[in-house]
């Protein structure tokens, strides 16, 4: 666990595919871009048809008016019409620029609540509990191990391993099922908080005995303080009674 103190998570824990992660902690994702693209854009080809026929009507007005010996204001009622039909189709790129305007302000959000969720993520065990139902209606249960890893990037990732797998019949009771798997999400909750308890203390350890950064020898003699700390943990642990729920 020392090894891995002073990492941080890397990128590819943001791919949901390649992400070892249990399904609680994934990264935050951009929204889609769902209903308000599509208003603008509908606003905008609506708007692209009220001014072509709008445009379209005033000048015939406006022609009319001018033969049958109209003044100024048929003049402008024609330059108006004439403007509206000729721009009629910047709505369309105004509402495709406001949509593309929105959705990178989102992106941008995004982005750095990402950057924000690998900066926190911390390197300690997980353990999640999942459910399935298979093809026969037979229920699945898994117990899962997220394992964080060194990588050569000098940042770290997760593993999954499964620690348990049962299969249950379809004819059980129903509340003996869920009863199951429950306890064993609880199982996984206390040992996920263990783990997390056991980085801590290294990690305490580590920023306490590292003075500076830069320093290779300051960055092993904290790593060893940590796992002294961490194994004086794990001793003291042993010496007491195990955790009861």
């Amino acid at each position: 666990m020392s090894e891995l103190i002073g990492r941080i998570a890397d990128s590819e824990l943001l791919d949901e595919a390649r992400s070892g992660v249990p399904n609680a902690e994934r990264a935050p994702h951009p929204p889609p871009s769902g209903r308000a693209r599509g208003a603008l854009v509908a606003t905008g080809a609506a708007l692209t048809g009220i001014s072509l026929l709008g445009g379209i009507t005033l000048s015939i007005v406006a022609i009319v008016g001018l033969i049958t010996g109209g003044g100024a204001l048929d003049v402008v009622e024609l330059v108006a019409g004439v403007l509206l039909v000729a721009t009629h189709w910047g709505w369309i790129h105004v509402a495709e620029a406001a949509a593309v305007s929105i959705e990178e302000r989102r992106g941008r959000a995004a982005r750095e609540a990402q950057r924000e969720w690998l900066a926190a993520l911390e390197p300690y065990t997980r353990f999640s509990v999942t459910t399935s139902v298979l093809d026969d209606g037979t229920i699945q249960i898994v117990r899962v191990r997220h394992r964080p890893l060194a990588t050569a990037r000098g940042t770290f990732t997760f593993v999954t391993e499964t620690e348990l797998e049962e299969l249950h019949s379809p004819d059980e009771s129903g509340a003996a099922i869920a009863e199951r798997a429950e306890s064993l999400r609880r199982a996984a909750a206390l040992d996920t908080e263990r783990e997390r308890r056991l980085y801590e203390v290294a990690a305490d350890a580590y920023e306490s005995a590292l003075l500076d950064r830069g320093d290779e020898s300051q960055r092993i003699a904290a790593r060893r303080a940590a796992s002294e700390a961490l194994s004086e943990r794990i001793n003291q642990n042993l010496r007491e009674p195990p955790l009861v729920e």
